[in-house]
């Protein structure tokens, strides 16, 4: 009872808000439309862009850590004294110096076992699999937004039947109430169609939620601000229920290898564990850096010379190398090429993983097609034999060869058989659909 006051509130809501909102939005929006403005909005997807903008910085800065450095430094000291009296042997008063250095110095690393080289490299792997990480986001939720479309077709034809019944229902109500009034029927044959019209105009009221509900799942989906006046296209359907045959598993599998993010996501990722391993060897390698520098100073205690003269005169050039030979480093470097190795172990395991996912997950779409399309089958041969008795039994409603009973019986029927017919068309579409995305095609409809 909860559940039809329930439905019958949010369509009284429907009803109620449709006058007052009018045309507050006139868009018509196609699949296409609604996966883009998600992909624009979605917080997961913005996060992995931001993602890749961090990882394209890491690249640059891992190849600018080839180039010299060069730094530029100043220093001013002030000091004090007491001065000696060598004819007393006494120190006298405080006298004060000052003293000024200036230094320009660079540094560029000439050999480190190519840990620069790997690290550039794993740089550019990382770039590159982020990239295919935001890939596989999008396709997730493009998948999701297919989905919830579906969703939102399935419920307005589901109104639109119930709408249909209604409409027959009445007319069937209008001939018994000429019946009962010419006592060709009794007032009991005649409450009988009035109260499978009220179970009718609440089925068409719930259908009505379900499609607000639907509506507002997309909406939430696409990161939209629910509005009353949203509006998806309804493409005409039929033309692709015409799809047939067995589906190759083998086939398609073997196409998605080559073609989906995830698996390219984690091809990347066993590279890059791989430069890790080289990366950490390379510091039990020597290392040779060379640097160059330019100084010059100025002290107050010097006499006879002023400031710029001293800056002059002891200007000091340097050049000079540094090889650096690790010997002992506590184990250090051991365990890193250790733990690196170990990642590569992990991310063998996870394209292993990645790929038997997408196994299993083509092997189920192609039996749920097959289950699909052996269910719609079923249902459309259901319906055709339902209907044609439908018409028989109507027929004889009319004429009064068939009491009331009999003949919701068979108008139950009928209902039921275009419901499960309705299921198993979508159902049968969205299994095309997902196979279509397995293949590499844009999701539309």
């Amino acid at each position: 009872m909860e559940k039809i006051k329930t439905s019958l509130l949010i369509a009284g809501f429907l009803i109620l808000t449709s006058g007052i909102t009018g045309k507050a939005q006139n868009r018509i929006w196609t699949l296409e439309d609604c996966i883009n403005y998600a992909l624009t909005n979605n917080i997961t997807v913005q996060k992995a862009d931001l993602l890749n903008n961090k990882n394209e910085l890491y690249s640059k800065q891992a190849k600018a850590n080839r180039l010299p450095s060069l730094n530029a430094s100043a220093n001013q000291n002030f000091n004090w004294y007491k001065g000696f009296d060598s004819t007393t042997g006494e120190y006298g008063s405080s006298k004060g110096a000052n003293s000024t250095s200036y230094s320009v110095n660079s540094n560029v690393s000439l050999f480190n076992g190519n840990k620069l080289t790997n690290q550039i490299k794993s740089a550019k792997l990382d770039l590159e699999s982020g990239h295919f990480y935001s890939e596989e986001v999008k396709e997730s939720i493009g998948l999701n937004i297919l989905n919830a479309y579906l969703q939102v077709l399935y419920a307005k034809e589901s109104v639109s039947n119930a709408q249909k019944q209604i409409e027959s229902t009445t007319e069937q109500l209008d001939l018994a109430k000429e019946r009962v009034d010419l006592g060709v029927i009794s007032m009991l044959d005649y409450l009988q169609i009035k109260s499978e019209l009220a179970t009718e105009k609440l089925t068409l009221a719930n259908a009505k939620s379900e499609l607000y509900m639907s509506k507002v799942s997309l909406m939430q989906l696409m990161e939209f601000s629910v509005d009353i006046s949203f509006e998806i296209s309804s493409p005409d359907l039929n033309s692709m229920l015409l799809d047939s045959g067995q589906p190759e598993v083998q086939e398609i599998y073997s196409l998605a290898l080559g073609i989906k993010p995830q698996i390219k996501y984690a091809e990347l990722s066993k590279e890059s564990a791989m430069l890790g391993i080289k990366i950490a060897k390379a510091d039990a390698l020597p290392s040779l850096s060379m640097n160059a520098g330019l100084s010059s100073a100025y002290s107050s205690l010097t006499a006879g010379s002023g400031y710029f003269s001293q800056l002059n005169d002891k200007i000091n050039p340097s050049v000079g190398f540094s090889l650096s030979i690790p010997i002992f480093q506590k184990k250090q470097i051991k365990t890193n090429v250790a733990v690196a190795s170990i990642s590569v172990f992990e991310a063998e395991l996870d394209l292993v993983n990645t790929k038997n996912e997408l196994r299993k997950s083509i092997e189920q779409a192609c039996a749920d097609v097959v289950v699909a399309q052996s269910r719609y089958i079923a249902s459309l041969e259901q319906n055709k034999s339902t209907q044609e008795s439908y018409d028989v039994t109507n027929e004889k409603y009319k004429l009064g060869l068939l009491n009331s009973v009999d003949f919701l019986v068979q108008k139950t029927n009928l209902i039921t058989s275009e419901s499960e017919l309705l299921q198993s068309k979508f159902n049968v579409i969205f299994s095309y659909k997902l196979l279509d995305f397995y293949k590499g095609i844009p999701l539309t409809l």
